[in-house]
């Protein structure tokens, strides 16, 4: 060996991002989230390289991402093998918010409806999406004062959504296709995939958007129908309303105490009682 120096390997070339995005896997039961990643990082045109050494910050403008967004992805992208930093999920503020409104029959309309009864029953059954989307009518009972979950992972009593449900379900009769859904949330048109139909099962995207407008209408109609002695609590919950998204309700949910159904947030929520009473002194 010579002791003499000798310059550096040039620097290798960058393959193009399709090619690099193939030669990762997605990360097991991350797919869609790894897909969507994927979509969002290729119209930018960054490959797995670019995105460790810029991180999230570019595709999250691009794509309007809130910090939870932001911190879902960066996690998947670690799970796929991508070297970016972790980021800690925000905490839902604030930290309490009444969540009542949005569980209240406001129309006949079968997309509310549905929300209406998602919502009350995530009040006190706050399953995660995938939970929702993959939950059956048959793994719902309704008794007189509440209904009746069965899954894989327990049996749950929920109060306070009976009537909520019983609406959904009649309204859901009317229509044979919903009639037929083994869904508890079908979809009520067809969507852009080739195996889409009405009364079949909803992408976990789709059920963010639903209840993203939901908590948008229900602000809407809070400030439409407030009296003037409670105008400004209602302007403060329902501008909390506009950028509610279902992740943070169901947050909000196991910190004002209803029973955990999932690992996922459970910390989380135990950590916001304990800050919330710190606040209260």
């Amino acid at each position: 060996m010579t002791g003499a120096w000798q310059p550096p390997l040039p620097s290798m070339p960058i393959p193009p991002a399709v090619r690099s995005w193939r030669r990762l896997r997605p990360p097991e039961g991350y797919e869609p989230q790894w897909r969507r990643l994927v979509d969002a990082a290729l119209e930018l045109g960054l490959g797995p390289d670019q995105l460790a050494e810029d991180g999230l910050d570019p595709i999250a403008a691009a794509r309007g991402w809130k910090p939870a967004t932001v911190a879902l992805y960066s996690k998947v992208a670690r799970y796929g093998g991508v070297a970016l930093p972790s980021v800690r999920t925000p905490e839902p503020e604030p930290p309490t918010l009444d969540l009542a409104p949005l569980t209240q029959i406001r129309s006949e309309a079968p997309e509310h409806l549905r929300t209406v009864a998602w919502c009350a029953l995530a009040l006190n059954w706050p399953g995660t999406i995938g939970q929702f989307r993959a939950l059956r009518r048959e793994q719902v009972h309704a008794t007189a004062r509440r209904l009746l979950v069965s899954t894989d992972d327990g049996e749950w009593s929920v109060p306070g959504a009976v009537s909520a449900w019983h609406a959904w379900e009649a309204t859901r009769a009317r229509f044979p296709a919903l009639a037929a859904s083994p869904w508890v949330l079908p979809a009520l048109r067809r969507g852009p995939g080739l195996a889409s139909a009405v009364g079949g099962q909803l992408s976990s995207q789709a059920l963010q958007v639903t209840f993203a407008k939901h908590a948008v209408r229900t602000a809407h109609s809070l400030r439409l129908t407030a009296p003037p002695s409670r105008r400004d609590a209602t302007e403060a919950l329902a501008a909390a309303y506009l950028t509610l998204s279902y992740d943070s309700f169901r947050r909000l949910a196991l910190a004002g105490g209803a029973p955990p159904v999932s690992a996922r947030g459970a910390v989380r929520a135990l950590r916001t009682v304990a800050r919330s009473a710190r606040m209260a002194g």
